[in-house]
């Protein structure tokens, strides 16, 4: 009886909120309120022409924020992703506030190689023309490689998969190259191909083929064979077997591969700008390393890490409509 007391405690009230919702609204806006306070009220030790207005937006997200958590359940879709990220917002307050003090209002870290959060936002203010340039760069740069990649590794894949005289002679190769990190081919690569551009194509597409080739390979090979002869008892051809048998039933072990790929896309992305390619975030970044920007730095930082995790949103967004059909037989 114990236990299903404690259970139904657990569940949403009467208006679908989760529970202590109230409580985690007003812990939300007294978070972002003592940030605020803290970075308007508290002297400054330097000087930093955007402070006013980083105090100014953690003040409006202390007002608004709670109120959009009270309504949460009357927002729909958006108001739950709001409740259940109210802790992560409260904790991301007090660790901006702690950055605030341990920076600006005390300097116990040393500046410049530690700026302030303000810092970083007057970066965003100011060089957001160099700073958007260089994330479309690399975004046309990494969909470019990808794209390639992941399609070639598919493609090998499914024949490896499928045939066994094609895994008779691609299976060595992949042995010998797979294993290689694509950043060891620079030097290589930067000599064969006509441009920095074209040659940072060929390594992120390199990084992107190899793992979707082994898991597209492992996927097609370990269907199950009754599928198969199910499928030819009905008079399927190769190509239906190959297109609509192998294929759909290795899709799970495709998206791995696509994952995996996209991971070691952007590591292969970021150290091809940095050394060759004269555009993108990599670029940015070693060029705000140099000048001793180091507020452009993490605020490249921090648009590197967002753009690389909505770009695996995406991904999981699209493996999820495309195996709708399999959700309940695949881990989600």
């Amino acid at each position: 009886m114990t236990s299903l007391t404690g259970f139904a405690g657990a569940l949403p009230d009467a208006h679908g909120r989760p529970p202590g919702l109230p409580l985690r609204a007003l812990a939300l806006g007294a978070a972002w309120l003592a940030l605020a306070a803290a970075t308007y009220a508290l002297p400054e030790d330097g000087d930093f022409p955007t402070t006013a207005a980083f105090a100014a937006i953690a003040l409006g997200l202390g007002l608004v924020l709670p109120l959009l958590v009270a309504r949460s359940a009357h927002l729909g879709r958006a108001g739950a992703s709001l409740a259940h990220w109210t802790p992560w917002l409260t904790l991301l307050a007090l660790a901006l506030t702690a950055w605030e003090l341990i920076t600006a209002k005390f300097a116990l870290l040393p500046m410049p190689f530690f700026p302030p959060p303000q810092a970083i936002l007057e970066v965003f203010l100011e060089d957001w023309p160099r700073l958007g340039g260089s994330i479309l760069a690399s975004l046309k740069l990494l969909a470019g490689g990808y794209l390639i990649g992941a399609g070639l590794g598919f493609g090998l894949g499914v024949a490896i998969g499928w045939s066994k005289a094609v895994g008779y002679w691609a299976h060595p190769i992949l042995r010998f190259v797979g294993p290689l990190p694509a950043t060891a081919w620079l030097p290589m690569a930067f000599f064969v191909f006509p441009s920095s551009w074209s040659a940072s194509t060929f390594l992120i597409a390199l990084a992107t083929g190899f793992p979707v080739t082994v898991l597209t390979w492992s996927g097609v090979a370990g269907v199950n064979k009754a599928y198969f002869d199910v499928a030819r008892t009905l008079g399927a051809s190769p190509a239906f077997l190959v297109l609509r048998v192998a294929v759909p039933a290795a899709l799970p072990h495709v998206f791995v591969g696509l994952f995996m790929g996209l991971g070691g896309a952007f590591a292969v992305l970021v150290v091809a700008e940095m050394l060759g390619v004269k555009s993108g975030l990599g670029w940015y970044l070693q060029w705000a390393q140099g000048w001793a920007a180091y507020a452009n730095m993490y605020a490249a930082l921090i648009v590197m890490a967002l753009m690389c995790s909505g770009l695996i949103t995406l991904l999981f967004r699209l493996r999820d409509r495309v195996l709708s059909w399999q959700k309940g037989l695949v881990q989600w």
